[in-house]
């Protein structure tokens, strides 16, 4: 019985450390999709719930978050439209 515990312990210890990688990577800045640490602080829950198929891929993920805009909580959405704008005035620079 306290191997099964042990390593059930283990088991949910290492997912908690693959989730928290996880929302690094699938939020973190990248070259070409650079999100601030509010968008990321914001939109990580959304990620996960709309986009877990796409991670780690940061373009599919960020194409996916685009496409479901309409069902990103609210707090997210303002910060990615407006982290997605700044990125594209920039690139037009």
């Amino acid at each position: 019985m306290t191997a099964i515990f042990k390593s059930r312990v283990h088991v949910r210890s290492a997912s908690i450390a693959l989730a928290i990688v996880t929302t690094v990577a699938v939020l973190s800045p990248t070259a070409g999709f650079a999100f601030s640490a509010e968008a990321q602080q914001m939109c990580t829950g959304d990620a996960f719930r709309l986009c877990s198929s796409e991670i780690p891929n940061i373009p599919r993920i960020t194409a996916c978050m685009v496409r479901n805009r309409s069902q990103l909580s609210s707090s997210c959405r303002v910060v990615l439209d407006r982290d997605l704008a700044a990125q594209r005035r920039a690139a037009a620079e």
